[in-house]
């Protein structure tokens, strides 16, 4: 379903949903599997389709910089969002299709009139369970034991350490731009929340050097750390969990930006 005021929300699916096709999204497809004609794809242009699996949804964002952006106007926002994270107009619990119909963001609201971004409201991390931080936190542990007890350090990167490789997000730091390395190296290890699922909504000109500064990063990224060794659920999908955190992180230091609702919602089969 398209959308005619200015704002244009694409979401962002790995297969077809047809519950998607009755939502007032830009439907997008990433990955091998075959499409319908109502959805954009990365596969003309210029595109990192094939670094789908490690790239998730940022393999249409990439394709988006480089593709289409320059064909939206500087006044439009744009947004992003997923085949089961939605933006919604308030903080509403959605418990079916008919709620999301009902509640799905459809144009920009007037709030938004004083910011240059929209972001996701943030998730805590500050909270693992005793069990979970033992067995994945380990490594962390034995370098500082009051993690245990210490909610202040069960940061954004404890988590990441637990969930995606213990010292890949350091390296990674390593490898961002001077200008960010010291000031999101203090995020992570000072802030024990952020804002997930790589969904953003914006302008053109702020998209413009988001993409510019995240890709630039990630490709670096990829030098250290390859893309066919990369394996499992936790780290096969590593650069769209670095840019994840990095998104907190950049819309904050870089622009005006307002914390929105946004809703998980599938329905299984």
């Amino acid at each position: 379903m398209k959308q005619t005021n200015n704002l244009k929300l694409f979401c962002i699916t790995n297969k077809q949903l047809n519950y998607l096709e009755d939502l007032p999204l830009i439907l997008v497809g990433v990955g091998k599997k075959k499409f319908k004609k109502n959805y954009m794809t990365c596969l003309k242009g210029r595109n990192i389709q094939k670094k789908e699996k490690n790239y998730s949804e940022l393999t249409f964002h990439y394709w988006f910089w480089k593709n289409y952006l320059k064909k939206i106007d500087n006044e439009t926002w744009i947004g992003f969002c997923q085949k089961r994270r939605f933006w919604i107009k308030s903080n509403k619990k959605i418990k079916d299709i008919q709620d999301l119909k009902k509640y799905i963001l459809r144009k920009p609201e007037k709030k938004w009139k004083k910011y240059e971004s929209i972001i996701c409201n943030p998730i805590r991390v500050d909270s693992p369970r005793k069990m979970k931080l033992l067995k994945r936190g380990w490594k962390n542990i034995v370098k500082d034991p009051s993690i245990i007890l210490d909610k202040k350090k069960q940061n954004i990167q404890l988590q990441f350490d637990m969930h995606h490789g213990y010292g890949l997000l350091n390296k990674a730091i390593i490898q961002l731009h001077k200008k960010d390395r010291k000031d999101f190296k203090k995020f992570v290890t000072e802030k024990t929340s952020f804002n997930p699922h790589i969904m953003c909504i914006s302008k053109k000109k702020i998209l413009k050097v988001w993409f510019k500064d995240v890709f630039s990063w990630l490709f670096k990224c990829e030098k250290i750390f390859g893309l066919s060794n990369l394996k499992g659920y936790d780290q096969e999908r590593l650069y769209a969990y670095l840019a994840e955190r990095y998104l907190s992180f950049w819309f904050r230091k870089y622009t005006k930006y307002l914390e929105w609702h946004w809703t998980f919602f599938e329905i299984k089969k």
